[in-house]
């Protein structure tokens, strides 16, 4: 074509311009959502939007995620974020599909991490705890977790989270308090609870026992020793064991002064084997005779420096039944006689066979020396220091204690060898790099210690294990695999340590018996105390006369007030007694959600507490999310520089991104994060976004007279229709069954593939150039219509700020998605044999938009609106092919079938240029252009458009 050509084809296009349908909406391409949310939750608060879902769900059936509450500590990170959008995701997706959801958010106010705070700045003033009235203190610590809670709130509104937040649940309110006190004294009144001195896990600079959800786990680097220990009382019948020494293996040197037996296995075969030779390094005297484990004999060679040996005997574990050694200190104010006793957990996998055992600092030596009537010492303070009593080391931390134990270790060696007697003290000191648990909080290590402590049994005669497990029974769990890891933990766990040693908490509000040492198991000094707290919260029993409690018929002198306060744990699992029940509110909840972590948490404390009390789980599903690893798979630490902060990505990119990330990831597994994948997250927004826009200008001017009825609509509308109905369908099934991993990828997939790649491109010329009254042009904004409705409302549980964007861009501001319900298709839009026909048609369109691709690639033609197709295919396949407007499928301005005879498969589609002349107003290039004196560059549909 010319320039004057090319030129007067420009003209008539202006000329016509105004002429085509072109899309027109105030629906803004770029989102500039870190501006625009803050002005939606705005305007969510001043129409009172939260009180209009409320009243809206009233009447409906009952829907219940009951929160499980974060501390009040901090602005929230990602984890609470990924959490609360989960939640936020399943309530919203509830709510529109037909149900009253009343989600409460809740805090945890108490226990360590708020006092931790309140402490760092006594410190960082200059003040000593100690010397601060405890009600003071505790008033600190209520307004430090109140100002929290507050800030809180509002970053959780900013990620879009809807709640009732002005009817927020904490632990620290009196009727919560109240609660917490009245199920701690429901065990104490069932039996359940009683004080017993256990081992638990301490933390040294805290002060205080911790429950197993507190613990994380650190490399370290310990000190490890073998240490023998000489046999006084030999029972085997040949005197097999005279002049021998039993060696053991540790890596808490620190534990060896509260050595009270040592432990073998009754199936594992043990040697006597002689020290012949050793090595320079070796401290192991020569000629000694050393008891350990046949299969460890090589190994403990090898690291005592014991270069040539001489087995004298072997004998079976059970042959030392009735032996008894020395403490390795004997002589030195550690005059104990060690019993040997059976141990089912003694293995041959390190070490040698044989376990010392400190009945004070582990749980196996605690149950097997107290099932021998051993006596459990109390010789660690609760600082970490020993005590006065502790010969030689009084003072000494345990942490400090490996030199100090060594040495002495060293001296009973080395005063053994002066006096020709059995080996004694150190055989070999080494260094060991492992895994050793310390305080999530403090960052410190943690001992293991036994202490007076509060727990609830469970075994005996309440079978708190065994109602607990087969509660969990009818309970679903998302994904399934994690059924198992609770229900193990929950099989192996102890005894349930819930008193702390510390000051901000709801305390353990019992009393004990001083003549008995029984606790006080009364109905009514209990209903005193949980009235009291009611009216005036916890604080009421530090600063009332215990005879308020007691009654008139008991005397306080005769008893002990304890003060300890209850593990936070206790606590959170105490929350379906405050919050579930209520109106519109389930008891159990229909879901409890939270991250792998709170199956040792929540998760279990919930279940104990309830089915303790109330006899039942209190939830039937669990839902799990993973934890959140920086784009390389790494833990974010500050540290490392790796940490995303959800405001990071709201002051950037927007809530509605974030969201995005969280319901595109596969959250049953733990996720990643990172400035490149929220980019991609970004990308996949915008395609949302443009799908949005464009479905919004298509259907300016849409009215309720255009609709056409389904029957009458062509079958690309049919199809489409069927294509939401099977989206609804994977809507539904996720809304069922809590599982939403691969949803949103899928409607987005619609969005790119289905509609901006396929139908949108095949209908812009009839939604652009057709007359008003088309029937395809009809048909296809009545699918627009649907699209829209459709999208808006699948997409509004995720993109909540978007999806009201679009929705208010058509029905006005004074509307909201938020009270819409989901978009229902109609039943016959549900027809899977034209789904596959299209699938079939589909298949085949991509081959031949190959062939145009390829024809444009090599100048055949430039745009595929400039071809013509000819499409040879086969009788076989004549039934789903045909019928079809090709031209229209292809956007080529002809297309024909070319039958092919027999049996003979599809050939290749012939391209060539189309004859005639382009179309100044839909740009197809057909013969009858020109045809109109009147419009002489406008096809035959087009002149029929413009002169109407």
């Amino acid at each position: 074509m010319s320039d004057k050509s090319d030129t007067t084809f420009k003209e008539q296009q202006d000329r016509y311009r105004d002429t085509v349908f072109l899309p027109r909406t105030g629906f803004p391409m770029r989102g500039g959502l870190p501006k625009r949310e803050p002005e939606t939750l705005a305007r969510w608060a001043a129409m009172d939007l939260d009180g209009k879902i409320r009243e809206e769900g009233k009447g409906r059936p009952v829907f219940t995620l009951h929160d499980g509450p974060p501390y009040a500590n901090g602005h929230i990170h990602i984890g609470h974020a990924l959490n609360k959008v989960m939640k936020d995701v399943i309530n919203r997706a509830h709510r529109m599909s037909g149900f009253e959801v009343r989600y409460q958010p809740g805090w945890d106010c108490h226990g360590l991490p708020i006092e931790w705070r309140i402490e760092e700045q006594y410190r960082k003033a200059g003040k000593d705890k100690d010397q601060v009235p405890l009600l003071q203190f505790r008033a600190e610590c209520r307004q430090y977790a109140a100002e929290w809670v507050s800030k809180q709130a509002e970053d959780f509104k900013r990620i879009g989270v809807q709640a009732e937040w002005a009817n927020r649940y904490v632990t620290m309110d009196y009727s919560s308090e109240a609660k917490i006190v009245g199920e701690i004294g429901k065990f104490l009144l069932n039996g359940g609870l009683y004080r017993g001195l256990r081992p638990v896990m301490w933390s040294p600079v805290e002060k205080t026992a911790l429950a197993e959800a507190e613990i994380e786990y650190h490399d370290v680097d310990s000190t490890t020793i073998f240490v023998a220990f000489p046999i006084i009382k030999d029972p085997t019948p040949g005197d097999a064991l005279d002049g021998v020494s039993a060696v053991i293996w540790t890596t808490t040197p620190w534990t060896i002064p509260a050595n009270r037996a040592l432990a073998y296995g009754p199936d594992i075969t043990y040697v006597v084997l002689r020290a012949d030779e050793i090595t320079e390094a070796s401290v192991v005297p020569q000629g000694a005779r050393l008891l350990i484990a046949e299969d460890r004999v090589e190994a403990f060679c090898a690291e005592t420096g014991i270069s040539a040996h001489h087995i004298l005997y072997t004998l079976p574990g059970s042959a030392l039944e009735g032996a008894i050694a020395a403490h390795p200190l004997r002589g030195r104010g550690y005059e104990y006689d060690v019993p040997m006793l059976p141990g089912d957990f003694v293995t041959t996998d390190a070490g040698t066979g044989l376990v010392h055992m400190a009945p004070s600092h582990g749980q196996d030596d605690f149950i097997v020396c107290r099932q021998f009537g051993i006596e459990v010492p109390e010789l660690v303070q609760d600082d970490g220091r020993y005590a006065s009593w502790v010969p030689h080391l009084e003072g000494i931390h345990v942490f400090k204690a490996a030199d100090p134990v060594c040495d002495l270790l060293t001296e009973a060696r080395q005063s053994g060898e002066h006096d020709d007697a059995p080996a004694t003290g150190l055989m070999a000191r080494s260094k060991i790099r492992h895994s050793y648990p310390h305080s999530w909080r403090s960052k410190a290590p943690i001992i293991f210690r036994a202490t007076p402590q509060w727990f609830i049994a469970m075994d005996g005669e309440t079978k708190l294990r065994e109602k607990a497990l087969k509660a969990l029974d009818p309970v679903t769990f998302v994904p399934e695999a994690a059924r198992r890891r609770l229900t193990s933990m929950v099989e192996q766990r102890p005894d349930w340590c819930i008193s702390r040693q510390r000051a901000w908490g709801v305390p353990i509000a019992v009393f004990v018996e001083k003549r008995s040492g029984e606790v006080l198991r009364d109905a009514d000094v209990m209903d005193r105390i949980v009235k009291a707290f009611h009216e005036k919260g916890a604080d009421v029993w530090y600063d009332t006369d215990p005879a308020v409690f007691l009654g008139p018929n008991r005397d306080p002198a005769d008893y002990e007030q304890v003060f300890d306060i209850v593990d936070v744990w206790f606590e959170s699992g105490s929350t379906h007694q405050f919050v579930l029940g209520q109106e519109g509110l389930n008891f159990p909840a229909d879901v409890y959600l939270e991250g792998s972590d709170q199956h040792r948490g929540w998760f279990q404390s919930s279940l104990l507490e309830s089915v303790g009390t109330r006899g039942v789980a209190p939830y039937k599903a669990l839902v799990t999310n993973g934890f959140v690893l920086d784009e390389q798979g790494r833990k974010m630490s500050k540290s490392l520089g790796n940490v995303i902060a959800p405001s990071d990505v709201t002051d950037s990119l927007g809530a509605d991104i974030l969201r995005l990330w969280v319901l595109n990831s596969d959250t049953n597994e733990d996720l990643r994060i990172g400035n490149e994948i929220l980019k991609q997250q970004g990308e996949l927004y915008r395609r949302l976004r443009n799908t949005l826009r464009w479905l919004l200008g298509a259907l300016d001017g849409f009215t309720e007279e255009e609709t056409v009825p389904y029957a009458e609509m062509p079958p690309l509308e049919q199809y489409i229709l069927h294509r939401l109905s099977e989206l609804r369908g994977l809507i539904s099934t996720a809304v069922e069954t809590h599982q939403w991993v691969g949803v949103y990828p899928a409607l987005h997939g619609f969005c790119t593939t289905d509609l901006s790649a396929f139908y949108f491109d095949i209908r812009k010329d009839a939604i652009y150039c057709d007359a008003p009254s088309d029937l395809t042009r009809r048909a296809s904004r009545t699918v627009l219509d649907a699209l829209h409705r459709a999208l808006c409302t699948w997409l509004a549980p995720v993109l909540v700020f978007t999806a009201e964007e679009a929705w208010s861009a058509r029905f006005g501001e004074e509307s909201s998605i938020h009270l819409e319900q989901f978009f229902e298709p109609d039943a016959e839009w549900n027809n899977p044999e034209l789904g596959a026909n299209w699938d079939e048609i589909r298949a085949y369109r991509r081959l031949v938009t190959t062939e145009l691709e390829t024809a444009r690639r090599d100048g055949v033609i430039g745009a595929s609106l400039e071809a013509s197709v000819t499409l040879p295919i086969s009788q076989e396949e004549a039934a789903s092919l045909t019928g079809i407007d090709w031209a229209e499928l292809l956007i080529t301005s002809h297309a024909e079938i070319e039958l092919l005879p027999g049996e003979t498969a599809h050939g290749g589609p012939q391209v060539e240029r189309a004859p005639g002349h382009k179309c100044a107003r839909c740009w197809k290039v057909l013969p009858d252009v020109g045809e109109s004196a009147e419009h002489p560059a406008l096809c035959r549909r087009c002149v029929s458009v413009v002169s109407a």
